[in-house]
């Protein structure tokens, strides 16, 4: 009820003209707060993708990035290295850390997070909280990645670190972490700042990092309608993907009228997630279609496929060792990923070592497998011991011999 009034007014606020106008930036605030009066070609995907084809799309937008999420590999890439103001899509990095402490055990979904004065009058996006209400970090969380709220983002960073200065710093830390030498973040929200920039390239980095370690992130990214105070206040998701394209993930929308549209969009299908990022979009509309065509790019022209040997390497024998033998093994999920006509006519050529002598470590390189596409070397992949194998000891050595000439 209380969603409904204030999507009332705010549609009010738009229609409204003359004396009583808003601003370019009130315009783009009540867009990222209220999605709901967004026009947008709400035609659901009717799951036909594109002929595969490797001409790049045209997007209309002046900065992507395409990538594939396990990989990292990047499938399409447009002045990606261009720092920009990336307005909500800040929060993926807020998200980021957020999702590092629950993963890590520094705080819980159940915790209760409080509002302070300076949380309550962030402006711009918001969920209306008011200081002295207290919210679980579930909550919390939904706010942020459902409706990109910006009280609740601040909350949450005062609760973590102290302050959101405080967390900016950690924000900052863990970009350079992940070698996002585009970025610097000023706030933990979004809201315009100067020097507050990053690129498309960064964002990806930030997005694969957060799908990657945090899997349970996209209890909340996918999520396409849900509440607050218990079931009062409506939140409606910001990312329309969420609801309209096959296999969407998430991520996390962003708009200003200094960044423009921003977008990082991931989705999976086949076993295969990728993430597409599109920076200071004209429109709404544009930036949804432009991720749309990435995405479906990406879908129509690669795969990902085991590196694995259709046959499995055969244990390697292991001179004066405990055992006689060493189990080779592949790294679990080596993957590789290349376009879709290549895949039938994929080589695998496995070299393995004949014998070793002991001792051998676990890890230790034994051979590698080579991927090759019309004789071009695609990857290569180390097979590698299984399991330690400890050379024997000189009394260990002369029992064994003993047994063998008792045995005659």
């Amino acid at each position: 009820m209380i969603r409904s009034a204030a999507v009332f007014l705010a549609l009010l606020l738009l229609l409204s003209s003359g004396a009583a106008a808003l601003t370019v930036q009130d315009r783009y605030d009540l867009l990222e707060a209220f999605p709901e009066l967004e026009v947008f070609d709400d035609t659901p995907f009717d799951g036909d993708l594109p002929a595969a084809g490797l001409s790049a799309p045209d997007l209309g937008v002046p900065s992507a990035i395409l990538i594939e999420k396990e990989t990292g590999n990047i499938l399409f890439a447009l002045n990606e290295r261009e720092a920009r103001p990336p307005a909500s899509v800040t929060k993926v990095m807020t998200m980021l850390i957020v999702m590092d402490a629950l993963d890590g055990g520094i705080i819980k979904l159940e915790d209760k997070v409080p509002v302070s004065a300076f949380a309550q009058n962030m402006g711009g996006s918001q969920v209306y909280m008011h200081e002295g209400e207290e919210y679980t970090v579930k909550d919390m969380l939904k706010a942020i990645v459902i409706a990109s709220g910006n009280d609740a983002s601040v909350a949450m960073a005062e609760y973590l670190a102290g302050s959101e200065e405080t967390f900016v710093g950690r924000m900052n830390e863990r970009a350079a972490e992940l070698g996002m030498t585009d970025t610097v973040f000023k706030n933990c929200s979004g809201l315009p700042e100067d020097g507050h920039v990053t690129s498309a390239r960064d964002i990806a980095l930030m997005s694969r990092e957060l799908l990657l370690k945090h899997p349970s992130i996209r209890d909340y990214t996918t999520i396409w309608m849900d509440s607050l105070r218990d079931g009062t206040f409506t939140l409606s998701n910001t990312n329309r993907l969420v609801r309209f394209y096959q296999g969407a993930t998430g991520l996390k929308t962003g708009s200003t009228s200094l960044a423009k549209f921003c977008l990082s969009a991931s989705a999976e299908r086949d076993g295969m997630e990728l993430v597409a990022v599109i920076m200071a979009a004209d429109s709404s509309d544009i930036r949804f279609a432009a991720a749309r065509k990435l995405l479906d790019f990406g879908f129509a022209n690669y795969q990902l496929v085991s590196a694995y040997p259709d046959e499995v390497p055969k244990p390697v024998p292991v001179e004066l060792g405990i055992s006689p033998e060493v189990v080779p093994e592949v790294a679990a999920g080596s993957r590789l990923l290349v376009e879709k006509r290549q895949v039938r006519d994929l080589e695998k050529i496995v070299t393995l070592a004949e014998s070793l002598k002991a001792p051998v470590q676990k890890g230790q390189k034994l051979g590698e497998i080579t991927v090759k596409y019309d004789g071009q070397v695609l990857a290569s992949i180390p097979i590698t011991a299984a399991d330690d194998v400890p050379r024997l000891t000189f009394w260990q050595i002369f029992k064994r011999m003993l047994g063998m000439f008792l045995m005659r």
